[in-house]
């Protein structure tokens, strides 16, 4: 006999994929990690076959030969849309890994992960920023989250652009000075603003560089820069901004709800941030919990794939359990 698989769980980011495969049971079975999942960039069945590859490592770890294979949960980046997640999970369904399939944003990974039932909000800062809810009833809250057209602010690769900003207009004199033009520059080794500019312009450092700015700005708010201050604050007020209006969307606003915070900005913990987007939901949202999300987001797209399946609650227990 074979080794049945009842949920297949994809947790595919633009730069890495975690592919769990859990028994009816709960029980971890196997699991692999393979390359980002981009298809704006490379086409929808070209970051299928990523997937693809990642999956058949999995199959391959199992302990003994495969048997059937149940419900594939994924969630995924650059499924933004409702639409982008239909159309991802018609082509997953192509591919016949299983015998369902539901794609979600994989923001609703990290919030599966940090609640024991389908019921709360997240917002994820990473290198961009999103916020999605849910409730046990199905219903959801989201937002398409795809930059500045549809209304975002923030995310790591936006605070930087911001500091960038501030920097070189405190440079050459048409804004107000601040710490940035010496210390975004310096971080590079680089002695002015104008020299950033030079080597971001011409490539002689990567514009994929411009993440590690972030990091310090945060340090230069702490250190007192007004601008800097500015920025932070900003985000904190669009973060609580994105989780007051999904809390509101799902009619949790009134009710002791979690919201949780993920992505390596907010992960990172930073006092100034996390603890004002706690001062500023207490007065949003008064019963809200606000805490970091820890558990891994692949956890959250198994245990959204148990939901599906009508798993008993001693087996969304014994699954967690293997993730603490």
């Amino acid at each position: 006999m074979g080794v049945n698989v009842s949920v297949v769980a994809v947790d595919a980011g633009n730069s890495k994929t975690d592919v769990a495969l859990i028994g009816a049971d709960g029980t971890v079975l196997s699991t692999a990690r393979g390359g980002g999942f981009q298809p704006p960039y490379v086409g929808v069945e070209a970051a299928l076959d990523v997937l693809a590859g990642t999956l058949d490592e999995a199959l391959a770890a199992l302990p003994g030969p495969v048997g059937s294979v149940g419900h594939v949960s994924a969630c995924l980046a650059n499924a933004d849309l409702p639409v982008e997640e239909a159309e991802l999970a018609e082509a997953l369904e192509a591919r016949g890994w299983g015998t369902s399939v539901q794609v979600r944003n994989d923001t609703f990974a990290i919030l599966r992960a940090g609640v024991d039932e389908p019921r709360g909000v997240a917002v994820v800062c990473g290198a961009g920023i999103n916020c999605v809810g849910m409730v046990p009833d199905g219903r959801t809250a989201r937002f398409p989250a795809i930059g500045r057209i549809s209304g975002d602010w923030g995310g790591g690769a936006g605070l930087a652009e911001e500091a960038l900003w501030f920097a070189a207009r405190a440079e050459d004199g048409r804004g107000e000075p601040t710490e940035l033009a010496r210390v975004l520059p310096g971080h590079f080794g680089l002695d002015s603003m104008y020299a950033l500019i030079e080597a971001l312009h011409r490539g002689t450092i990567p514009l994929t560089r411009r993440h590690e700015l972030t990091p310090v700005l945060f340090a230069t708010a702490v250190a007192g820069d007004p601008v800097a201050g500015a920025l932070v604050e900003r985000l904190a007020q669009e973060v609580v901004a994105m989780a007051s209006v999904a809390l509101t969307r799902l009619e949790l606003l009134e009710e002791e709800a979690p919201v949780l915070l993920g992505g390596s900005v907010l992960a990172a913990r930073h006092p100034q941030l996390n603890d004002r987007i706690a001062e500023l939901l207490a007065v949003r949202a008064p019963k809200a919990g606000v805490r970091v999300v820890s558990e891994p987001p692949v956890l959250g797209a198994a245990l959204l794939g148990l939901d599906v399946t009508g798993a008993a609650p001693e087996v969304h227990r014994r699954l967690r359990a293997q993730y603490a």
